[in-house]
């Protein structure tokens, strides 16, 4: 019999452990010892599906190594996926500006989000330039997304949000304008979505997209890595950025004391543009 939904699910500290170190190796996230709450509330969902009343039980399963998949699912759940749209909306009103100055030049802008969750954050740019481009004529940048959770990836596809993602954020006119209504879900319109490639990828192991962006967000990702981690996932950013690229965080993070590889902008309060020491290893493929 499983536990009810109320009621704590048991774990041993081995079990814990063994669940923060698999998040860690795959996306280089951590989840901080009083914070191991999160642990319960985020694989209750996974333990129910599997008929499991404990950590310890899914831990199990997963050392295992019979379901290839369920390491995939746990890392899934674990993700930090809290995000909506227009997240400090300051940032985007720079943001046009700073995609204006990248485009005086007449070629395409290309921006990554990088982390981009369920997909509000390229949902938002996505409306913001494409209603610039319908009120001016100025060209449409590039976006591509990436996430480490091809769940959440799975989700940013479909476009399909809840009464309450989809108010969080999102003023009446531009759900009425880009998205339709699906019984009690928003979805976004098909032509809004085609803005955007959703790609996965793991900061932490993988190469950032082919070429080079003029704009890279990464927004209240680097909260939840090591430094160690950190230190890896900078440079990526500088060698991802054409001369003169702006990297955007979170309000809470910064690249202060953090890397070489970046300074703040010149330009734009709050952005980081590559430190021109830093070296470049990366072609621009």
């Amino acid at each position: 019999m499983t536990l009810a939904k109320s009621m704590p699910i048991v774990a041993s500290q081995t079990a814990i452990n063994v669940l923060t170190a698999l998040l860690e190796a795959r996306t280089g996230q951590q989840i901080a010892a009083y914070r191991s709450w999160r642990l319960d509330t985020a694989l209750k969902p996974l333990l129910r599906d599997r008929k499991l009343d404990t950590l310890d039980q899914l831990v199990t399963q997963l050392l295992e190594g019979s379901d290839r998949l369920i390491g995939d699912r746990i890392v899934d759940a674990l993700v930090n996926q809290e995000t909506s749209f227009f997240r400090d909306a300051l940032v985007f009103d720079q943001l046009v500006e700073a995609v204006a100055a990248a485009q005086s030049d007449r070629r395409r802008v290309r921006i990554w989000c990088a982390g981009c969750s369920t997909g509000q954050e390229p949902l938002s740019l996505a409306m913001v330039f494409a209603e610039r481009h319908a009120a001016s004529g100025a060209p449409m940048p590039e976006i591509i997304a990436t996430d480490v959770s091809e769940a959440a990836l799975a989700r940013a596809r479909a476009g399909r949000f809840s009464q309450f993602e989809i108010q969080r954020g999102l003023p009446v006119r531009r759900m009425i304008r880009w998205f339709d209504t699906t019984g009690s879900d928003w979805v976004a319109k098909p032509e809004l979505v085609k803005l955007i490639t959703f790609r996965r990828m793991n900061l932490v192991s993988d190469q950032p997209p082919p070429g080079r962006f003029d704009i890279v967000l990464c927004r209240n990702v680097l909260l939840y890595l090591s430094t160690e981690t950190k230190t890896g996932v900078f440079p990526k950013f500088a060698d991802a950025l054409n001369p003169g690229g702006k990297l955007v965080l979170g309000a809470g993070e910064t690249v202060i004391g953090q890397t070489s590889a970046f300074e703040p902008s010149r330009e734009f309060r709050g952005f980081y543009q590559v430190n021109t020491k830093h070296p470049r290893t990366r072609s621009t493929g």
